[in-house]
């Protein structure tokens, strides 16, 4: 799938560093503001047990995981949406992800500056949210003036889409973002054509210190970003990025003992990357022979039509049905035929809604 997360933060919080640490693309992470300066993409593995365990049972000649794909964006200050610093490319950048990552720094170094002299986590955040609102409201601002004359001319659509921007107007007034306000699936169907920066879902990355990665909960830093997130329903993960540019240098066992050494189970890599493909309601489904065991990204709510179009569109246009089993069920049994024997493969059509973790074969003819 083509969905992108974008990593943001203020200058300094740590978000280059882990950005090199998700790619090991050696984005240039320095001591000042604006080391990146244009937005920098890269893709990640997905990681998953079960692709191991399907690799095990099937013994194919490769295995290819699914994939994600994170944006670094310059780092944002006080005044963007004014065109402050890199206002005007940090937010066109932004505008073209799907979701937000914000890293916020919680960790004290006096060898690293903070862009506002001290480290203050909520205060970052609402910068940034501060900054992505005022951007929002310029936009809208724009568009109510664009619609008026139909207004006046009462067309019914246009006037159903300036009563929701007067009402995301009103939120806005208030310093609550788009995301935090309650609009019906029909209104944010009305204001879709806006790509708002304000809707688009948040996960905030708490950044720690290598001596707070093993209790990150005992940080009030990090207990103030839970807080402040937990207002909004978005969720919270930690990690020490200095750390997580450390692991990525080591192969998979020394990996583990360095991990077992910190007192951590896994890498906050990889629960970066699990909550971001959570947050944009990816899930995954499998494919897998002899030549190849594969994990396939596809959105929630996806049909079996639609998911086989994503391995090729002549699947999806010549879709006659896809053989099915769940995860689960494959690896209890053992094997493909054992599973079929005991009535666990299934053929689904059209209207399939797949599931996560489904294993599946399509029938198509074109």
């Amino acid at each position: 799938m083509a969905l992108t997360a974008g990593i943001v933060g203020l200058p300094n919080v740590g978000k280059s560093t882990l950005f090199n640490a998700i790619t090991q693309a050696g984005v240039e992470a320095a001591n000042y503001p604006f080391a990146t300066i244009d937005p920098n993409v890269g893709v990640v593995e997905v990681p998953d047990e079960r692709l191991d365990k399907l690799t095990e049972l099937v013994k194919p000649k490769k295995t290819i995981p699914t994939t994600f794909e994170f944006t670094d964006i310059a780092g944002l200050v006080r005044g963007a949406s004014k065109g402050e610093g890199l206002g005007n490319q940090f937010l066109s950048h932004i505008r073209q992800v799907d979701a937000i990552c914000q890293v916020v720094r919680c960790f004290v170094d006096d060898n690293i500056t903070h862009v506002d002299g001290e480290v203050e986590p909520i205060r970052d955040i609402e910068t940034i949210n501060f900054e992505l609102i005022l951007a929002d409201m310029d936009q809208i601002d724009k568009r109510l003036k664009r619609i008026e004359k139909q207004v006046k001319m009462k067309d019914k659509q246009y006037i159903a889409e300036f009563e929701v921007l007067a009402k995301i107007k009103v939120g806005f007034e208030n310093e609550v973002p788009a995301r935090s306000q309650e609009l019906s699936k029909d209104e944010l169907e009305i204001v879709k054509h806006m790509q708002l920066l304000t809707l688009k879902p948040m996960l905030y990355v708490a950044n720690v210190s290598e001596d707070e990665v093993a209790t990150p909960d005992e940080n009030p830093n990090v207990i103030r970003v839970k807080e402040f997130a937990s207002q909004e329903g978005a969720e919270v993960i930690t990690v020490c990025a200095k750390i997580e540019s450390e692991i990525v240098e080591l192969d998979e066992e020394s990996k583990e003992m360095f991990l077992e050494d910190l007192g951590i189970t896994e890498s906050g890599l990889d629960k970066l990357i699990r909550a971001a493909y959570d947050l944009l309601g990816l899930e995954t489904y499998f494919t897998a022979g002899e030549k190849e065991v594969r994990a396939w990204t596809f959105i929630k709510g996806m049909t079996a039509p639609q998911c086989a179009g994503i391995i090729h569109t002549d699947f999806q246009k010549g879709f006659i049905r896809a053989e099915t089993v769940a995860y689960k069920d494959l690896v209890q049994y053992g094997s493909e035929q054992a599973a079929k024997e005991a009535g666990k493969v299934r053929l689904e059509g059209k209207d399939y809604i797949v599931k996560d973790g489904d294993v599946m074969h399509f029938r198509f003819n074109v």
